[in-house]
């Protein structure tokens, strides 16, 4: 493992652990994540963003076993989809498994993103867990470029700051959002 973000994913285990929140890079835009298992650290986040919990946020996890082990009955069909594009691809899938219920929509589906960018893949693996990534912006504002961009208000309600990446400039923008439904893809952002 690189030595430039050992310290950081150290920090971010210890936070994740104690049911904070951390600010941190992904494969699309700095995201503001906690453990997506634990209600109490989801519901830290929808206060910080100043976002209702009806809107559902995104998961990242590192590989396909991750999702057979959340997500009941995938159609495995969508991992022959994720495997030929390039870009970062966030898929919805139906019947969530073993998340924070206020983290999972109504209809009882999930938003989720096998994350190939390598801090991100480090961090999940370590922590064991999903973790969840919504964009570091409060609800409505517009979701920050790069990390110079993320507002105080979200900078100082994180238990912990991740360095790894504040000095990328260049603007990111967020994943393609699909979902799979009855063997036929469903393009919902593109």
């Amino acid at each position: 493992m690189p030595v430039d973000f050992e310290q950081d994913i150290l920090h971010c285990l210890e936070v994740l652990k104690n049911g904070g929140l951390i600010l941190y890079p992904t494969d699309t835009v700095w995201g503001i994540g906690c453990d997506a298992t634990n209600p109490e650290a989801v519901e830290r986040v929808y206060q910080l963003k100043q976002r209702p919990d009806s809107k559902a946020m995104i998961v990242l996890v590192a590989d396909e076993r991750d999702i057979l082990q959340y997500v009941a009955a995938p159609d495995m069909e969508v991992f022959d989809y994720l495997d030929q594009v390039s870009r970062p691809t966030t898929v919805i899938y139906e019947g969530a498994i073993g998340f924070a219920e206020n983290l999972v929509a109504a209809d009882g589906s999930i938003a989720i993103r096998i994350c190939k960018e390598e801090f991100c893949r480090h961090l999940i693996k370590r922590f064991r867990k999903p973790i969840v990534s919504t964009s570091a912006n409060l609800s409505g504002q517009p979701a920050a470029k790069n990390f110079g961009e993320i507002s105080d208000d979200i900078r100082k309600g994180v238990g912990y700051i991740v360095t790894h990446r504040q000095d990328y400039t260049r603007p990111a923008s967020p994943s393609q959002l699909i979902k799979w439904e009855n063997g036929k893809l469903v393009i919902l952002r593109s």
